[in-house]
């Protein structure tokens, strides 16, 4: 995958394809600690301990293809910036991923398009609750913070859908802005 938004796709999907109806996503973008995290949660299906051990294996699917690349993917993208890697998970109780990457690795594949991955990730699922939290830390410290939360905007908009094309416009470019530091 060419860039990290790609993988953060592909675990939405998974998120939606386990029946989440909530998914979490935070990114943090570190200059202090030279670090880009990624970390997805979500309160879909989850994994048993079985499932988690193989999840690693991309020979391993649950939707019936003889493949399943978006994790190990992730992970080898991980691990190939002296990063780290997490997976937790209980039946019934969600998931979460968490993907750490130096920013300064010359192999770290680029953060990408957050905008075009969060309108897929609504139009996949109309009726999810996503939430972005994006937080970009200073070499000196200083955080600065931007939210996006689609249960807001739905508040917000009344009666329009969230998946007018007006609107999910609105929200790419918005956040299309997100850019690393």
């Amino acid at each position: 995958m060419e860039d990290l938004s790609l993988h953060l796709l592909d675990i939405l999907q998974n998120s939606i394809g386990a029946d989440a109806k909530k998914i979490e996503i935070e990114i943090t973008d570190s200059k202090k600690e030279n670090l880009l995290r990624l970390k997805i949660s979500d309160d879909g299906k989850g994994m048993s301990e079985e499932m988690l051990k193989r999840v690693h294996d991309p020979f391993f699917s649950t939707k019936g293809k003889k493949t399943g690349l978006g994790i190990p993917l992730l992970r080898q993208s991980a691990m190939e910036c002296d990063g780290e890697f997490s997976i937790e998970s209980m039946p019934d109780k969600g998931c979460t991923i968490s993907a750490t990457f130096r920013k300064d690795h010359i192999d770290r594949k680029p953060l990408g398009d957050l905008g075009s991955t969060i309108v897929a990730a609504i139009l996949a699922c109309p009726e999810c609750h996503i939430r972005l939290l994006f937080r970009r830390i200073s070499e000196e410290g200083k955080e600065d913070i931007f939210l996006f939360d689609t249960e807001e905007i739905k508040r917000e908009l009344e009666d329009i859908p969230i998946t007018s094309p007006g609107v999910l416009k609105f929200i790419k470019d918005l956040l299309s802005q997100l850019k690393e530091s």
